[in-house]
């Protein structure tokens, strides 16, 4: 009897917790617009904005804390819609309508700056615009990033997030005329490796600032970083 009465109360304690602490969370749904350039960044084309897209939109979806909508295959969900919509497919295996997701927050970013610098001396040999030497390269990249509230245009947040990388010996001076962001020879520069950083910064602030919140421990961090980003700017300006 008193083993009955203690699962009892068990078992009341466990709804009443699930009561109080209420429906999880819905996580925040995304859309991720496409990356554009006001840099003269000899390794951009016109495939590399939807690139840099679907990489964000990959690194948002490893993290979890996101619905991460594909806006740019949004014809072919309505095509499949409409197809299951006529007699030629099993009744069974239709696509119900009316079920698709708007995105709460778009995400738009524009690469501001960009630069290689090679640092270091000692010959080298190049063959087909691969450079094998001791030289030492630099890259530096910054993205401005805007989110935008679907519902309102309004402006919700913007942050400029920063990335280094350095590189030397093998592919440190690759030619970069047939730049490829998903290309396994991109990967092993400065350049490759700046931008991949650059994007997963991107999605970490994000998750910070959209899931977290902008009075989270975890916006200490990128605050330190963007007051000395800012400072260095400054320093940079000489107003006479």
């Amino acid at each position: 009897m008193k083993k009955i009465v203690l699962l009892t109360v068990i078992a009341i304690l466990a709804v009443a917790a699930f009561l109080a602490a209420g429906p999880a969370a819905e996580k925040p749904r995304i859309g991720v617009l496409r990356f554009t350039n006001h840099t003269s960044a000899g390794w951009w084309s016109a495939s590399v904005g939807s690139e840099l897209s679907d990489m964000l939109a990959s690194e948002l979806v490893s993290t979890r804390s996101f619905q991460v909508l594909d806006r740019k295959e949004i014809e072919a969900v309505l095509g499949e819609q409409d197809l299951s919509d006529t007699n030629r497919v099993d009744q069974a295996t239709k696509v119900k309508m009316g079920k698709l997701k708007g995105a709460k927050y778009l995400v738009a970013a524009t690469v501001s700056a960009f630069e290689e610098g090679v640092k270091g001396t000692g010959g080298g040999v190049s063959f087909k615009g691969l450079s094998v030497g001791g030289k030492r390269e630099k890259t530096y990249i910054a993205v401005d990033l805007k989110v935008v509230d679907s519902e309102t245009g309004e402006i919700v947040d913007s942050r400029t997030i920063e990335a280094e990388a350095k590189g030397q010996g093998l592919a440190a001076g690759l030619s970069l005329r047939n730049f490829s962001i998903h290309g396994a020879d991109y990967q092993r520069t400065p350049t490759g490796k700046a931008i991949r950083a650059c994007v997963i910064y991107i999605s970490e602030y994000l998750e910070c600032s959209l899931v977290r919140g902008t009075d989270a421990d975890c916006m200490k961090k990128w605050d330190d970083m963007d007051r000395k980003r800012r400072e260095r700017d400054k320093g940079s300006i000489d107003i006479n």
